[in-house]
């Protein structure tokens, strides 16, 4: 039959999180500077990324551990906390191609879906900030959906909705874990975009530049 349906991971795959990280944190430090000038500028910004783990722990758990460790006194973490929320997704920035990538698929008439683990409306706002929700025919957020990648009922809801089968369907995304067994362990083609923290990754195919994709799905369209 085809691939049907495409499906991607949010952080590190459409998203350049680490460039987003880097580009809200150093302004977080500029904007907020009177109450932050006791801190180097790149003490502040390398720590708050260390701590950060490129996302796998959550922002009060890090600014918790920042106002501790820089002796912060004039703002609270929950206040740091809460312009994270408010002001990243004026920082995002999108991998190259991502808009002439979703056009193309969407003019080649495939269903498009994102399946993000995450915070509802922060990774809305941030969908919304890359302005990339409307070619999206379902949005899948782990805090809405009660269950995270690699659940592979969070997968299987996405192909519900679209009414598709795994079989007919691919997801593309930056964890070898979380994206690529996931959406394998459900029957899904796995497609890894490639991350320097990994180095070999078993996935249907790998790409490093989103503008691959769709010689990749006429390869796979090949071999059904």
């Amino acid at each position: 039959m085809g691939i049907k349906a495409v499906l991607f991971d949010l952080d590190g795959t459409l998203l350049n999180r680490d460039e987003s990280v880097n580009f809200f944190i150093e302004s977080q430090y500029e904007r907020l500077g009177m109450t932050l000038d006791h801190i180097p500028k790149e003490s502040y910004v390398s720590r708050f990324i260390q701590l950060d783990k490129r996302g796998y722990v959550w922002k009060d758990k890090v600014y918790q551990q920042l106002v501790q460790e820089f002796n912060i006194v004039s703002l609270t973490w929950e206040e740091l906390l809460q312009d994270y929320i408010n002001e990243f997704k004026n920082y995002c920035v999108a991998f190259p191609n991502v808009i002439s990538l979703l056009e193309q698929l969407k003019t080649d008439k495939y269903l498009l879906g994102i399946i993000t683990n995450g915070y509802g409306y922060f990774q809305m706002d941030n969908i919304k900030a890359l302005a990339i929700e409307k070619y999206f025919d379902v949005i899948l957020v782990s805090e809405w959906e009660n269950m995270k990648k690699p659940n592979p009922q969070l997968f299987l809801r996405a192909l519900d909705k679209l009414q598709v089968s795994p079989h007919d369907s691919i997801f593309l995304g930056d964890h070898p874990e979380t994206d690529v067994k996931g959406a394998q362990a459900v029957g899904m083609k796995g497609i890894w975009k490639k991350d320097a923290k990994w180095d070999h990754v078993e996935a249907e195919a790998i790409l490093d530049d989103l503008s691959e994709l769709p010689s990749i799905i006429d390869y796979l369209n090949n071999k059904l």
